[in-house]
């Protein structure tokens, strides 16, 4: 039995909502800023046979939907060998080698019943604000194995037919400098997929089983056939990119993510095999993360297509074991989300040299986690852990967005009032970097200058982040972007980490202050076709300074901001014809 184009849109849509509202409920509910304000979470619906990603929620990040159904199938797998699936059962788990990220990140698995036989699974992750490991706030850039990072827990039973495990919880909170923000943080996911299950039964009430059931598997093929689509659009053969990280925190040496793409017969193969090996630092990552990265990429290119595993479905991937795109325990991964962005920058260079039209710069790829940890006047510890923006990649539609958050999510940055009411701190500066989006026929978008004071006695600072050395790349004839800079303060003056974009055991006492100078994003076409009357504008609300304009663009400018055309002119055709 077919089901009609209306029923399918209005069971997309409710399937939809029951995603977002558990999100909703997360972000509300939550103790942890990086969750209730910065959305650093997601949920979604999964398959009950393959764990397959059937719908995402849209509010929260897209690599873990994308990783979550490599963590529903190692519950499916784990609960095969234990018996099987029960009713209220719940799983809890941040293993980053069986569908996970990194150890911060908490996943919790329901499945849900209908007529006695598992109709699907719920999910609900969230990253939590510490979980044990060497460095508060579990970013640690030193980290040579992952037992350094945090505490690992495999998938284990938080709810055994519905009964809670409080001796689950009493480790958890054991392991922890924060068990109070640990114990909201784990209720709203408690919260969230109660929700879910509970709106999951209300449709199936309604709409009955077979219907529901028909219309997840319908969205699933259309999206694989859109996919198949848009990629036999794509000119055929192999075209190869590669990109660098600054280095792995241990060693001051470059690693390489090299993707080499071949599309033929409407499938497409991402072969990953000249990446750099597994490094000793903690930017390796798993493969299912790797693959989820790709997912998320390939979705900001072919946007039309529905977020699901169809996605996936005409895709080939090839990624050796000895890489670090595909790593095992206990290799180090806390600084997983530097890798996936680089990951994601290889793939829309690659596209570009296929497609530019679809394509996007690259944008500026780090979340620049920092933590700052130390303690209050009356003995109370604190942790303050957050990310920072960054300017995002041009394309042929228009400039780069300014002062985003990183394209593996639709996370937001944390409001400044948010951590200074949070923790001992005063930003003395928050605004954007001038001149560091790349040039192009479009613009990258600007980067940000955070500027933090510390109000408390004293703390110790710990920052995991990249592009400090490798700049954004443009595509389609456009610049690169600035590149990322930290400085601190110090006695003797300021600072900067011996490897640039990583460093723990800084401390800093009260007055002094940290200095977070974000990349932009890179340019999309040749900055010579810019309109001049665009860059008078970037120049007049201070987003590119004279100087660039004339050295970038090509553009002079007169004493009252206008353009010279008469100069701009001279100075292009002198250009082109060097």
């Amino acid at each position: 039995m077919s089901i009609d184009a209306v029923t399918l849109a209005i069971l997309k849509g409710r399937l939809e909502q029951i995603a977002d509202e558990m999100d909703a409920t997360l972000f509300r509910s939550a103790f942890n800023p990086i969750i209730a304000e910065a959305h650093d979470a997601s949920h979604g619906i999964y398959d009950a046979v393959t764990g397959e990603t059937l719908v995402q929620g849209k509010s929260g990040l897209p690599i873990f939907v994308g990783v979550m159904a490599f963590a529903v199938k190692a519950v499916i797998d784990k609960a095969a060998a234990q018996g099987g699936h029960h009713e209220g059962d719940v799983w809890i788990f941040n293993d980053p080698y069986a569908g996970g990220t990194h150890l911060s990140d908490f996943r919790l698995v329901t499945p849900v019943f209908r007529d006695g036989k598992v109709f699907c699974f719920l999910a609900s992750v969230g990253h939590w604000h510490d979980v044990g490991g060497n460095v508060p706030g579990n970013y640690n850039p030193a980290a040579t194995e992952c037992f350094q990072e945090g505490m690992l827990i495999p998938p284990v039973k938080l709810f055994d037919k519905g009964e809670f495990r409080q001796d689950v919880v009493d480790i958890l909170s054991a392991n922890s400098r924060l068990p109070l923000s640990l114990y909201g943080d784990l209720n709203g996911q408690i919260n969230a997929l109660d929700l879910g299950r509970k709106r999951v039964a209300s449709l199936l009430d309604e709409y009955g089983s077979s219907a529901v059931a028909q219309c997840l598997g319908e969205l699933k093929a259309r999206a694989a056939e859109m996919m198949r689509a848009q990629i036999r659009e794509l000119p055929e053969g192999t075209v190869s990119a590669e990109d660098f990280l600054d280095n792995d925190g241990i060693r001051d040496e470059p690693l390489k993510i090299a993707l080499d793409l071949t599309i033929r017969e409407g499938r497409m193969v991402m072969d990953f095999s000249r990446s750099s090996p597994a490094c000793l630092g903690p930017v390796n990552i798993s493969r299912a993360t790797a693959i989820a990265a790709c997912y998320v990429a390939l979705k900001h290119i072919f946007g039309d297509v529905p977020a699901n595993a169809g996605v996936l479905e005409p895709v080939d991937f090839i990624i050796p074991e000895d890489s670090l795109l595909s790593v095992k325990a206990p290799k180090p991964v806390g600084g997983y989300t530097e890798t996936i962005l680089r990951l994601i920058d290889v793939v829309f260079q690659a596209v570009a040299k296929i497609a530019p039209e679809p394509a996007m710069a690259c944008a500026y790829g780090t979340i620049n986690a920092l933590s700052l940890a130390g303690h209050r006047q009356d003995g109370k510890r604190w942790v303050m852990f957050s990310f920072f923006g960054g300017g995002h990649g041009a394309h042929a539609g228009g400039d780069g967005l300014n002062h985003g958050n990183a394209p593996i999510s639709t996370a937001t940055i944390p409001p400044l009032e948010i951590l200074e009411s949070a923790y001992p701190v005063r930003f003395t500066r928050w605004s954007l970097r001038q001149d560091s989006g790349g040039p192009g026929q479009t613009r990258g978008g600007l980067g940000a200058v955070y500027e933090i004071e510390l109000l408390e006695q004293q703390a110790d600072v710990f920052l995991f982040g990249e592009r400090g050395k490798y700049a954004p790349p443009g595509v389609a004839g456009g610049g690169s972007a600035l590149t990322n800079r930290f400085t601190y303060e110090q006695a003797d003056g300021d600072h900067s980490p011996p490897m640039v974009s990583k460093m723990l055991g800084i401390h800093i006492e009260r007055g002094q202050k940290l200095r977070l100078e974000t990349p932009g994003g890179g340019g999309y076409g040749d900055p010579r076709l810019r309109d001049p009357q665009a860059v008078a504008r970037d120049v007049r609300l201070g987003y590119v300074t004279p100087e660039a304009a004339e050295a970038a663009y090509g553009v002079r400018l007169n004493a009252d901001g206008s353009v010279d055309m008469t100069r701009t002119n001279d100075l292009r055709r002198q250009e082109a014809a060097e």
